[in-house]
């Protein structure tokens, strides 16, 4: 890193020099994988703290564990590269553990809603085609609700069950013991493979499965790492769903790949938040936009005053809300962001502006090319000029952001 030029720029082009210094690994190896980086920090950070609950505890060793034996049982069951597994599982430290070792042995993992149910549930199973679904006793009924709607050839398996009903197998039961040789070198032949099936919210309509792949998932994890100056005493504290790319790829992959730990929630409650906080020893939070708002109208709670928040970072936090909420919590520094886990477009407030969603350095405007158009109010349609051409929206006027999709099939800028 050019640390001279680091000293020079501000605070806010600092974050984008770490970012961009984050990402440089992908530009030169084309293997490199979350998975397969696990393998490595799960020497390097061995007996420190990775995922964090309620109850367990998994060190980066346990983890490197963990993700080999579910590569073993992907393994176990012929699972071919392309072959999909649909995880459908509450928040938990099991969770990243199952979807890292499958990728990591070739398979793709489809994220399911956790909310859905019925007809939504089957569209999303069979959208994704998948050979094997694993889920918990606590999801399994929505499950046998639609099973006769399910591809015929979709095993389905019990995770944190001895044993299991009809028709279902304990995943539990079929994994191996600790193995403490390397994994065989059957895993994604380049970071370009597919890995992962992210789900739309289905607000306009079904859920929509977008495509993630191994590069994506990586760029997210460095880039966000280096934004947050993320590092091996970070705790960040996640309360968001696992299946969506915020709470469980963007937070997760962040954190692994600087040695840091992810305190993980089933869900968000206003009225533990403080204590989870404290307790965690957490120095970052992840929002969603309401959030923020729901805390400012919780009860007092005196262990706010003990936090050792550095940094919140997440998006859709109103401007009149974030000033109430750095000053009533004494939150140092909030970093807001724009995008969407199926878009190409992302931008980032590392300025602090109360409201604002983000923008792009001018020096960097070469690299991420972004521009907002006018467009119709009521059809949404781009409005162009004589030559054809869209239009650009002038500073105060209502458009549409656009970003460039490259040849190779990846976004330019690190949207998510």
């Amino acid at each position: 890193m050019n640390t001279d030029r680091d000293a020079r720029a501000s605070p806010p082009l600092r974050s984008w020099i770490r970012a961009l210094e984050s990402i440089r690994p992908l530009t030169r190896d084309l293997d490199v994988t979350l998975p397969g980086e696990i393998e490595r920090l799960g020497s390097e950070f061995a007996d420190r703290a990775a995922l964090v609950a309620d109850d367990e505890t998994v060190t980066y060793a346990e983890l490197k564990r963990r993700c080999r034996r579910y590569a073993s049982w992907a393994r176990s069951q012929a699972l071919a590269p392309g072959d999909v597994v649909c995880l459908l599982m509450h928040n938990c430290v099991e969770y990243p553990a199952i979807w890292l070792g499958v990728t990591g042995a070739g398979g793709v993992v489809a994220l399911l809603n956790t909310s859905l149910e019925g007809g939504a549930l089957a569209h999303a199973i069979r959208a994704a085609q998948p050979t094997h679904l694993i889920t918990t006793p606590a999801l399994a009924p929505a499950v046998d609700a639609i099973r006769s709607e399910l591809p015929s050839r979709c095993g389905l398996w019990l995770a944190g069950a001895p044993a299991a009903d009809a028709g279902w197998t304990s995943l539990d039961r079929q994994l191996y013991p600790d193995d403490p040789s390397p994994p065989p070198s059957d895993g994604p032949r380049s970071n370009r493979e597919l890995a992962l099936l992210i789900y739309t919210s289905g607000t306009t309509g079904l859920p929509k499965a977008a495509r993630i792949s191994h590069y994506r998932i990586l760029e997210w994890s460095l880039w966000f790492a280096g934004m947050i100056d993320a590092g091996p005493h970070d705790r960040l504290y996640d309360c968001l769903p696992l299946y969506h790319s915020t709470g469980g790829i963007v937070a997760v992959g962040a954190m692994l790949v600087r040695g840091g730990a992810v305190v993980i929630r089933e869900r968000f409650s206003a009225a533990r938040f403080w204590a989870d906080i404290v307790d965690g020893e957490c120095t970052l939070f992840l929002y969603i936009g309401e959030l923020c708002r729901y805390l400012l109208a919780a009860p007092e709670d005196q262990r706010a005053g003990l936090h050792r928040l550095r940094l919140c970072v997440g998006n859709g936090l109103r401007g009149d809300v974030w000033e109430r909420f750095t000053r009533t919590f004494a939150i140092p520094q909030v970093l807001e962001f724009y995008a969407s886990t199926e878009g190409n477009v992302s931008l980032y407030n590392c300025e602090g502006r109360p409201g604002a969603i983000g923008r792009v350095p001018s020096v960097f405007a070469h690299r991420f090319p972004i521009a907002l158009i006018r467009c119709d109010g009521d059809t949404g349609v781009a409005e162009r000029g004589p030559d054809g051409s869209c239009i650009r929206c002038r500073p105060g006027e209502i458009g549409e952001a656009i970003g460039r999709i490259d040849t190779a099939g990846e976004a330019d800028t690190s949207a998510f």
